[in-house]
């Protein structure tokens, strides 16, 4: 199976509620690159690449452990770019 990559912003209380690290554990355990980063207005975003399954099951994952904060999400397909090493949180 071929790599994707999911781009993502989540909007709602996001911040301050511990989604980037949540989501770094939800991570841990998947075959799955990237980052989670708080952005100025607010929205959380998030990008992930790995095998379809394990990026959809972190999508998933997120969505269901964070759905008391999220009050929408917008996801985008883009090209791989093979970029990043590992998951992380980003600043």
């Amino acid at each position: 199976m071929s790599d994707v990559r999911r781009h993502a912003w989540y909007s709602g209380e996001v911040q301050g509620v511990g989604f980037r690290y949540a989501t770094r554990r939800l991570a841990q355990g998947r075959r799955v690159t990237g980052f989670v980063k708080n952005l100025s207005d607010g929205q959380v975003e998030l990008v992930a690449e790995g095998p379809a399954d394990e990026v959809e099951g972190l999508l998933e994952d997120v969505a269901s452990a964070m759905s008391g904060c999220i009050r929408d999400a917008r996801v985008v397909d883009e090209p791989p770019t093979g970029a990043f090493d590992r998951f992380g949180v980003a600043f």
